[in-house]
C-alpha cells in the first residue's frame, strides 16, 4: 500500500465535496465551526501551493434554516427559489470566511449542459484552470435556479467527480456525516464495520444504502457511483467523516483515513504481491 500512499501525497490539484449535512444542523442553521474550519484548512491546503477545488452542497438546506421553513419545499419553482436565497447566503459565508485566512474564492454555477457540451465543457475548464493559476480557490454547485436535474433526482457527489474528470484532478474527497463505507449501515447496525480500503467497487456496490440525511439528497450510492467514475479514469477517492475536516492532513500524510477508493492505475493483487 505504501507507493499508493505516496501517491496521494503527491496530489497537487484536489477536489473537496461536502455535502448539507455537512454545513448545517439538523435545525437547518449553518454550522459555523464546521465552515470556518474548512476555510482555515483549504486555505493552509492552498498556502502549501495545494491546487483546491470545492464543491459545496447545501444552499437550499440553508435558507430552509434562513426562511424560517420548516422543510424543504416539494414544488420544482418554489425549491429554485430557496436555491436562489440559499446560494446567496453560502457564498457571502464563504466569501468572508476565506478572506480572513487571505485567500479568494470564486463561485462557478453549473448545469449538466456545462460539462455535456463540448463548447461549453471547454470555457469551464478553461475558467476553472485561470482561477486556479490566480491562487484562487473555485467553490463550485448545481445552478438549481436554472437547472432541474440536481433537485429532483440528484447529487453533487456525482458532479464533485464530473468536476474532478474534467479538470484532471489527482484526488477527490467527499466528506459525508459518515466516517466511510460499511458493511451495513452504521446507522441502524452498531456492529457495522467500516471498509478501510476499496479496490473493486463492483464487488461491494451492494452495501450502498438508501439517501443520506433530510437536509442532503445523496446517500452511499451517488458516492459510489462517483467513486467508480473518478478510479476508472486514474484518480484517488476518499470518503470521510465531514466532522473532522483536519482529516485531510491525515489523507494527504498517506495515513489511513476514512475509506479509500484505490484508482484503476493500482491493482489488488499487486499491492497484495508486496
Amino acid at each position: 500500500m505504501e507507493h499508493i500512499y505516496e501517491d496521494i501525497r503527491r496530489a497537487k490539484r484536489i477536489v473537496i465535496k461536502v455535502g448539507t449535512s455537512t454545513l448545517t444542523y439538523s435545525t437547518g442553521k449553518m454550522n459555523l465551526q464546521i465552515i470556518d474550519k474548512l476555510a482555515r484548512v483549504l486555505s493552509d491546503l492552498r498556502n502549501q501551493g495545494k491546487e483546491i477545488v470545492l464543491v459545496s452542497s447545501g444552499a437550499i438546506g440553508i435558507a430552509v434554516g434562513k426562511l424560517g421553513l420548516s422543510e424543504k419545499p416539494k414544488e420544482t419553482a418554489k425549491k429554485q427559489a430557496v436555491a436562489a436565497v440559499g446560494q446567496c447566503e453560502l457564498m457571502y459565508l464563504y466569501d468572508k470566511l476565506f478572506s480572513e485566512y487571505n485567500n479568494t474564492v470564486a463561485q462557478i454555477l453549473l448545469t449538466a449542459e456545462d460539462i455535456d457540451v463540448p463548447r461549453r465543457k471547454r470555457n469551464m475548464q478553461n475558467t476553472i484552470y485561470q482561477l486556479l493559476e490566480m491562487g484562487i480557490i473555485p467553490i463550485v454547485n448545481e445552478n438549481d435556479t436554472i437547472s432541474t436535474a440536481e433537485i429532483e433526482i440528484g447529487d453533487n457527489d456525482n458532479l464533485s467527480a464530473m468536476v474532478a474528470e474534467m479538470i484532471d484532478a489527482d484526488l477527490l474527497i467527499l466528506f459525508s456525516d459518515i466516517d466511510g463505507l460499511y458493511d451495513s449501515d452504521p446507522h441502524t447496525n452498531p456492529n457495522a464495520k467500516k471498509l478501510d480500503v476499496v479496490f473493486d467497487i463492483e464487488k461491494i456496490q451492494s452495501l450502498a444504502g438508501g439517501a443520506g440525511s433530510k437536509q442532503g439528497t445523496g446517500g452511499m450510492i451517488t458516492k459510489l457511483q462517483a467513486a467508480k467514475r473518478v478510479t476508472r479514469e486514474g484518480m484517488h477517492m476518499f470518503i470521510a467523516n465531514g466532522n473532522n475536516i483536519s482529516a485531510i492532513y491525515d489523507i494527504l500524510d498517506g495515513k489511513p483515513v476514512g475509506t479509500l477508493f484505490v484508482s484503476k492505475n493500482f491493482s489488488e493483487k499487486e499491492v497484495h504481491a508486496e
